[in-house]
């Protein structure tokens, strides 16, 4: 092989090394424009669709100003997920509060949702009576015919982008609701959403 052959091997060589690299490079910068514009995370949301009176039962102890209180309260929920990759959450949870006290859990069974896609799922909430008989303003709530509960749902999940980019977010629910005693119904509520990476 001249020196000629060499020189134009090598120039060969070069090219295909050059090319080579140009292509890697233009694939990565193309994965990360997709990454970073259409395949960004976006934000999951949860959203509860109702609430739902499931068992009220409410007796009072007049003499001893006591309340013997059995609550349920359905939730209609629905995960929402406008990425273009599936969201897949783990076991989440729903907390009922009295006036700030913990008085009810539940868990949310875990699940996906499809791309640009959404799941409902229902979940009851019951009051735990005895951590509501020891608070003193529950007697004069439910003498007045309504009683004010709040609800926290957080739903952890993860969003994986093109099998490689996996983003965790948790998605949070806050509602306030009353609950009304004479209609054994729930009166209103008011809802905050928010999600965080």
């Amino acid at each position: 092989m001249d020196s000629k052959e060499r020189r134009h091997h090598r120039w060969c060589s070069r090219r295909c090394v050059i090319i080579s690299v140009a292509v890697i490079l233009g694939i990565a910068l193309l994965l990360l424009i997709l990454g970073l514009t259409v395949f960004r995370p976006r934000h999951t949301v949860t959203t509860i669709n109702s609430v739902h009176l499931g068992a009220l039962r409410v007796g009072l102890d007049v003499p001893h100003l006591s309340v013997d209180l059995n609550v349920t309260l359905d939730l209609d929920i629905t995960a929402t997920n406008p990425n273009r990759a599936s969201f897949r959450y783990d076991t989440g949870n729903a907390e009922l509060f009295y006036r700030g006290g913990l008085v009810g859990e539940a868990v949310i069974p875990p699940g996906r949702v499809g791309a640009e896609g959404s799941v409902r799922t229902n979940v009851s909430l019951t009051v735990m009576a005895d951590r509501l008989i020891s608070d003193a303003t529950l007697y004069k709530d439910v003498i007045s015919g309504s009683v004010p509960f709040s609800t926290d749902t957080r739903l952890p999940g993860t969003v994986t982008i093109l099998g490689v980019f996996k983003h965790h977010m948790v998605a949070y629910t806050m509602c306030n609701i009353t609950v009304s005693v004479l209609n054994r119904s729930v009166d209103n509520s008011d809802c905050r959403y928010k999600t965080k990476f």
